[in-house]
């Protein structure tokens, strides 16, 4: 059973304690305060950690990527699922279309989710998870259903490291102890094709950063993107975007001293194309920390989809670039479904790295969002 609306008081006291993750940060469907009870909306703003420039509309902007629910008596936290138009559609002879082409606002994902967690479809789901039996679960992206067997001979296979999945079915083995958060997600990304891509997301943070500096960066980009209307400017932002080449964008050259949040780290791909995006959060030289934020399937199972990650380095050698192999780049990459084929990145450091013949990875920044830079940079407190 999924359950909204005013949460009990013994949950707001584990999220306000900290025993709850640090996901929780939106409010559940409904959520409203009353009865001295306050709503999980009060968690979520992030001004008293990360002030009111750039650091914390960013994080403001990430926090509203995530919800909590109460699924099955089960207090769990959501986080935006990856999702892009045409992602594994290689072996079908259909499109792969997703809700919202991976570029909606967060708010009109969330309310999708919340129709998804209430169908009768999805209870059939968590039942089946919670059986208490060991199974095959195998989801179907062409007709967007899923189907749990108990079949031995190919769980054996599965549990012997022999993936028996397509990229469109793809294959998950469930304990049938309860349901989880990941298992959500793999329903979400399978049934639902609900979520955001990499430069949907950044996207949406930078659109944060504007609107809160008094720039409308849909308004401004709708002639150049060839867009029908500022509303469907996003529809039109790829990770193409973040091309060093795009006269829009400033190049930085990427020592670390030279970062500043709301730069975007572009990833090059085999072809020299720029193929994924994440925008840097904060910088904090003293103690060696940059944090940036990105949506991506390419992650250990409970951060696919929008996630936060870090790069570590020496605070006395600020000059040093982003491919030094002396950053530790603490992001991990694994394949989106346990068995699949991975990316062959161990983390994002590798990735950024890679191709240097065509120019690896980069930092770019959007040129028209200095006067909404110059007006939001006030100091954040260093975390």
């Amino acid at each position: 059973m999924v359950r909204s609306g005013r949460l009990p008081s013994a949950i707001l006291f584990l999220l306000f304690v900290g025993l709850i993750p640090p996901g929780v940060l939106c409010a559940a469907p409904g959520a409203s305060a009353g009865s001295g009870e306050q709503p999980l909306a009060t968690f979520s703003d992030a001004t008293s950690e990360w002030g009111t420039g750039v650091e914390g509309i960013i994080e403001n902007a990430y926090r509203q990527c995530f919800r909590t629910y109460i699924v099955s008596g089960k207090v769990l936290t959501l986080r935006m699922p990856f999702a892009q138009d045409e992602e594994r559609s290689e072996l079908t002879d259909q499109e792969l279309t997703v809700t919202g082409n991976g570029k909606a606002d967060p708010g009109l994902l969330w309310s999708l989710v919340d129709q998804a967690l209430a169908s009768a479809d999805f209870q059939s789901y968590v039942s089946a998870l919670e059986d208490g039996r060991e199974k095959l679960v195998t989801y179907n992206l062409q007709n967007r259903s899923w189907t749990a067997i108990a079949d031995w001979y190919q769980i054996d296979w599965m549990k012997a490291g022999v993936y028996l999945g397509l990229p469109h079915l793809i294959n998950v083995l469930a304990k049938g102890r309860g349901i989880t958060a990941p298992e959500i997600y793999n329903y979400l990304y399978s049934v639902s094709r609900v979520g955001m891509d990499c430069s949907g997301f950044v996207w949406w943070v930078l659109k944060s950063v504007g609107r809160a500096g008094g720039v409308d960066l849909d308004a401004t980009f709708r002639r150049y993107l060839g867009a029908p209307s500022i509303a469907t400017v996003p529809l039109y932002v790829g990770a193409w975007f973040f091309d060093p080449r795009n006269t829009n964008l400033e190049v930085v050259k990427d020592e670390v001293r030279n970062i500043r949040p709301g730069d975007v780290i572009a990833f090059r791909g085999a072809d020299g194309t720029i193929v994924h995006s994440a925008v840097i959060q904060s910088v904090n030289l003293p103690t060696g920390t940059i944090r940036y934020m990105q949506s991506t399937d390419e992650a250990p199972q409970d951060q696919r989809g929008v996630h936060e990650s870090t790069v570590t380095f020496d605070p006395a050698r600020p000059e040093l670039s982003l491919k030094d192999p002396s950053l530790v780049w603490q992001q991990r990459n694994a394949p989106p479904f346990v068995g699949e084929t991975d990316s062959g990145y161990r983390n994002d450091g590798e990735r950024y790295r890679a191709h240097q013949d065509l120019g690896g990875g980069v930092v770019v920044r959007i040129k028209a969002l200095k006067p909404a830079m110059d007006k939001l940079r006030v100091s954040a407190p260093l975390k």
